[in-house]
């Protein structure tokens, strides 16, 4: 079920992709444990990664759209394949946040380029990538963080047909080093959303002058000023509203992949768990023979498991977007509000259980669980992406619509839709298949039985006593019901990946085991709500529920985590 870079075979891939991703896990584990953890202690900038990378072609491959890909050699490998980008993504946060951050950053900063019109800069990008250049994205500020209604970075039009800009910009990765910075600012000569502009600019030139880094981590996050920088007509990438779709548009994008980096960090968090509670002995017992430790590291397994199911069927929607479908505008901040929090518990789960050993600096443990911490706020906060999914709920609940089946998509194909995803609105018009078409596919399984029963429960509850007038302007009480419908919707998911993977049934029970305790967990929160109505106090209490219990099959599902003592450790 987790990725082993001891087994590790792409097989699902192309012979490019392949190479490439094997010899990206190869590089790594010749480098060895001792490197990765002195250059996180150091802080020291991943130079040496950034060199393989540029080497192997890794970022220009992975990262260039087939149309863009010129005519050099190797240029056939060259695509935007969410399915190979999600696994890339899962390696590098297995090795540490700071290699797949910088990479993560290169991704949002190409976001508003391959959605350009501008044949120029498109170009001037895509021969960056093939150099081995990272990119950055400038849109956060100090004063406003991501809010795009609010810019302080001015273009003064200089009466030749471009501009000047001046500004600063914070929270930017890559700032130190970019060959190209996407950049958002607003003009000095028109008001309102008109006014917007999206361009290019070179970390390297003269008027952009970087400040410092403002994290304390072995990844550069700048804070940069640009002092009357000379943007040419050919530097400008948008302008007007479609600047701020580009912006929306390429965070649609780039937050998806904070989810496989996630379940990348636990991956490798839990095979030093596993390993060290395993070979511990305890009051003359071995530590993981204690009940509550059992139950602990089998629900970290459970939760983990369904992180990756979860993630890899929102690939596929991804993949199968168009204009007519845009269901992965639900499915992915689900991705990065959902699957992040969990990393979260994983990680927690086993630091109960190591206890000390989790604070030890030679092990990758200690990086983990300052790092996993960082993840759901990225790319909007938790709670930005849950008021997001709650615009989706009324039309995912009640108003299915048909739609054509959506398969495993690990086809070689270039996910071109993702840059041409149009005016980012619309989203309560969105509707979705049905989803109790996956719980009654496995109705048989005890406790997706018994989760059913409280998913149910939730429309009853939003049919006969819906959020008041008032209660739709408290954004405390809204979260809470989100939160809710957040695991209808990852469940279905997950049941669905499980029937294209054949996933094994005692690992499913045990997976809507821990999704039944979290709905309780959430009701009680609803309860306690001040803005919550009598009737939907009462309702979140008679919709409690207890898992159905099975010994054999915790027991079964055990064996697996236990399996994993001793599979993997990073050579020294």
């Amino acid at each position: 079920m987790l990725f082993n870079p001891r087994t590790y075979d792409p097989a699902q891939f192309d012979e490019p992709t392949r190479r490439l991703l094997r010899a990206t896990v190869d590089w790594f584990e010749s480098r060895g444990k001792k490197a990765l953890i002195d250059t996180y202690v150091d802080r020291a900038w991943y130079g040496d990664f950034l060199d393989f990378a540029a080497k192997e072609g890794l970022f220009a491959a992975f990262l260039t759209p087939a149309g863009e890909a010129g005519e050099e050699a190797g240029a056939g490998a060259k695509r935007w394949d969410t399915a190979r980008i999600a696994e890339l993504n899962e390696i590098l946060g297995f090795y540490g946040l700071g290699y797949w951050y910088t990479w993560q950053v290169t991704i949002l900063g190409l976001g508003p380029v391959w959605q350009s019109e501008n044949e120029a800069v498109r170009a001037r990008a895509a021969q960056l990538l093939t150099e081995g250049h990272v990119m950055a994205f400038g849109l956060s500020e100090r004063s406003h963080g991501a809010d795009i209604y609010s810019t302080d970075m001015i273009l003064t039009p200089d009466g030749e047909g471009g501009f000047t800009a001046s500004g600063s910009k914070y929270y930017i990765g890559n700032g130190n080093v970019a060959g190209l910075v996407s950049v958002f600012g607003r003009r000095s000569d028109v008001e309102g959303p008109e006014g917007y502009v999206f361009f290019a600019a070179d970390s390297r030139h003269e008027a952009y002058h970087l400040v410092k880094n403002v994290v304390n981590a072995q990844m550069y996050v700048s804070e940069f000023c640009l002092d009357e920088y000379p943007v040419r007509a050919e530097d400008v990438l948008h302008t007007g509203k479609a600047a701020f779709d580009a912006a929306l548009n390429t965070v649609n994008v780039g937050k998806f992949n904070l989810c496989t980096a996630s379940v990348g960090i636990c991956e490798h968090a839990m095979y030093e768990a596993v390993t060290h509670a395993h070979n511990r002995v305890l009051y003359g017992k071995k530590v993981t023979d204690f009940p509550h430790v059992r139950r602990e590291l089998t629900d970290a397994y459970a939760r983990l498991a369904a992180m990756k199911l979860f993630s890899a069927r929102a690939a596929d929607y991804f993949r199968s977007a168009s204009p007519e479908d845009r269901r992965y505008l639900l499915f992915n901040p689900m991705t990065k509000m959902k699957v992040t929090t969990e990393g979260e518990k994983v990680i927690d789960l086993m630091w109960d259980v190591i206890a000390a050993k989790g604070f030890e600096a030679d092990t990758y443990f200690d990086k983990a669980a300052k790092d996993i911490r960082g993840l759901p706020k990225l790319e909007g906060t938790v709670h930005v992406n849950l008021a997001l999914i709650l615009k989706f709920m009324g039309n995912y609940l009640f108003n299915p619509a048909e739609y054509a089946p959506v398969p495993s998509r690990l086809d070689a194909a270039d996910d071109e839709f993702l840059f041409r995803q149009g005016p980012a609105r619309g989203l309560g018009a969105i509707r979705f298949h049905d989803w109790r078409t996956a719980y009654d596919a496995h109705a048989h399984v005890p406790n997706v039985a018994r989760f059913r029963e409280q998913a149910d429960g939730l429309c009853a509850l939003l049919a006969a006593h819906a959020p008041s007038p008032e209660q739709q302007q408290d954004l405390d009480f809204l979260l809470s019901l989100g939160q809710l419908f957040a695991l209808v919707v990852y469940g279905q998911l997950v049941l669905e990946q499980a029937e294209l993977t054949g996933l094994d049934g005692d690992l499913l029970d045990e997976i809507f085991d821990v999704l039944v305790r979290d709905f309780s967990t959430h009701a009680t929160e609803l309860h306690g709500k001040s803005g919550a109505g009598e009737e939907q106090a009462a309702w979140a209490l008679a919709h409690l529920r207890r898992p159905v219990a099975d010994a054999g099959r915790s027991a079964r599902v055990w064996a697996q985590v236990e399996g994993l003592a001793g599979a993997y450790e990073m050579p020294a």
